[in-house]
């Protein structure tokens, strides 16, 4: 990482795959049903590339891979903020394709390394609202992404909590556990039905070394 730029964000966190609402990739399993897809969002509370203030901006990620993420072929589109100023816009896309972070630093690098074809980047109004303790999610870039997250429901409709704790998780290290739907257009359209959602803070750095990362028990800066 010699002559890298230093980085770090620290971030509420959406995401809605296509798999079972237990997720086999949180435990190095294969996917529910063959192919991996879904959308991920953030909204950063605090956040600096270099010299380059992140703080309060919105992004979004679609990936989608025809078999398990580790297996490669991957396609992803990209979604900065249009609030972004031209070096913010450069920082979060250097970030967001793990360009600046050292080997299994975070998920955007693992995630790259998988990676065949990029869409985008596109720059856009990001509405995200998040809710992690009540496990609520909206996303909304308008005219490709339309994606909510609800929490979990037992076999009576009453609402259930799961949270996944992953002390030396490089995505996070406890989250909230829940179902989403989303509907993407575009590039890579996708529609996804009653699948995984998770809802999680997150530290990312460009180290790869052990760091604090929040519970979901903290609270947002």
């Amino acid at each position: 990482m010699a002559g890298a730029v230093e980085w770090s964000i620290r971030a509420r966190f959406f995401v809605n795959f296509n798999c079972a609402h237990d997720c086999p990739y949180q435990f190095d399993m294969l996917p529910s049903h063959g192919p991996c897809r879904g959308v991920a969002a953030l909204e950063i509370d605090e956040g600096r590339y270099g010299s380059v203030a992140l703080d309060r901006l919105k992004a979004a990620v679609a990936f989608s891979w025809p078999g398990a993420i580790s297996e490669g072929g991957g396609q992803v589109l990209t979604v900065i903020d249009e609030r972004a100023a031209p070096d913010q816009r450069a920082a979060l896309l250097r970030i967001m394709s793990g360009e600046d972070a050292g080997p299994g630093a975070d998920f955007f690098r693992i995630f790259a390394a998988t990676v065949d074809m990029r869409h985008g980047p596109l720059f856009s109004a990001i509405e995200f609202e998040i809710d992690i303790d009540q496990r609520r999610a909206a996303v909304v870039v308008p005219g490709v992404i339309d994606s909510r997250g609800e929490p979990l429901h037992d076999g009576s409709g009453r609402i259930r909590r799961v949270r996944v704790d992953m002390p030396e998780g490089f995505e996070h290290r406890q989250a909230e556990v829940g179902r989403g739907w989303t509907r993407i257009s575009g590039p890579m359209p996708m529609r996804l039905t009653d699948a995984h959602g998770l809802f999680a803070r997150l530290a990312l750095s460009a180290d790869p070394a052990p760091r604090p990362v929040p519970t979901v028990a903290e609270s947002a800066p």
